[in-house]
């Protein structure tokens, strides 16, 4: 199930995020950004399929002090490959507030693994959307390596049917495991799919966690998106302690118009509209999975 797609540049990101209305919860977590470049530093992969911007550790912490955000997950973009370098360096700068998601192939070295969990991984991501990172074919693998470390696997859909193929070696493993971008699962398709019943399946395995990020792409409506609605609905009915929220910064193959991130933000008491859920999803879910300071109050 590995991906193979031709190398296409991506658009930068809006450079001038909008401060939201919505304010953020103190300790509020960004779950799902990536860090590029600067490329003279950090090359991209040959073996990319796609070239973004340079979207550096100081964009990226501009671009928090807008929106009010305290913490982040950086996920390792698939533009560097398995070379997690530049996601390293961006964890060692600011150990406290950031940790990160790998991308790396199984059979490495115990002592680089455990140097990785040193300095702020937390996971590991696989991948049928981009080339040059990890298939689904490393899943089994990589839970019984990162194991004992504490990671989590994060698993990246292409097409939500993909779900569906891998939930029994889902529920065969005993690590946590994390749906990207809700399993890509479109408004179209919808709580009945047999994507969504797949995702709502493995809820019940109490290792399962459901990331809200770039749902702008799985809508087919203009925002605030609200055919997405019955399914996050659902999610959180049934689990808001398993939810985790993500801008998805600088958005990396945006098929559609380049979002403002301060709209992304007040897209946030439409999906949460209670206070407890909001502080689980932006706060107490992150703490949780990823091993940051508790944050009172």
């Amino acid at each position: 199930m590995s991906a193979s797609r031709p190398m296409h540049a991506c658009p930068g990101p809006d450079r001038q995020p909008r401060r939201p209305n919505f304010a953020m919860p103190r300790g509020a977590t960004d779950c799902h950004v990536h860090v590029f470049g600067p490329q003279a530093v950090f090359p991209f992969s040959p073996q990319r399929s796609y070239t973004p911007e340079d979207c550096t550790f100081e964009d990226l912490a501009q671009l928090h002090a807008t929106l009010g955000i305290d913490r982040a997950v950086i996920v390792h973009g698939g533009a560097h490959g398995t070379d997690n370098s530049v996601t390293l360096a961006a964890l060692d700068r600011d150990p406290a507030r950031l940790r990160g998601v790998a991308v790396i192939p199984s059979g490495l070295l115990r002592p680089t693994l455990e140097d990785m969990h040193r300095r702020g991984m937390r996971g590991c991501r696989m991948s049928t959307v981009v080339s040059g990172g990890a298939s689904f074919d490393h899943l089994q693998r990589l839970s019984n390596e990162t194991l004992d470390l504490g990671w989590h696997l994060v698993l990246h859909f292409n097409r939500s049917a993909e779900l569906v193929d891998v939930e029994p070696m889902l529920k065969s493993v005993r690590s946590r495991f994390v749906l990207d971008h809700l399993a890509r699962i479109t408004g179209d398709e919808g709580i009945e799919s047999p994507g969504f019943r797949s995702l709502m399946r493995l809820l019940d395995t109490d290792r399962c966690w459901v990331k809200l990020a770039s749902l702008y792409r799985l809508s087919s409506e203009p925002y605030p998106h609200r055919d997405m609605l019955p399914m996050i609905e659902r999610v959180v009915a049934a689990r808001p302690d398993r939810i985790l929220w993500g801008s998805n910064w600088p958005h990396p193959i945006c098929p559609v118009a380049m979002p403002n991130d301060g709209d992304i933000v007040d897209l946030i008491p439409l999906w949460f509209p209670d206070e407890a859920t909001q502080r689980l999803a932006l706060v107490d879910n992150p703490q949780e999975l990823y091993g940051f300071a508790a944050v009172e109050g």
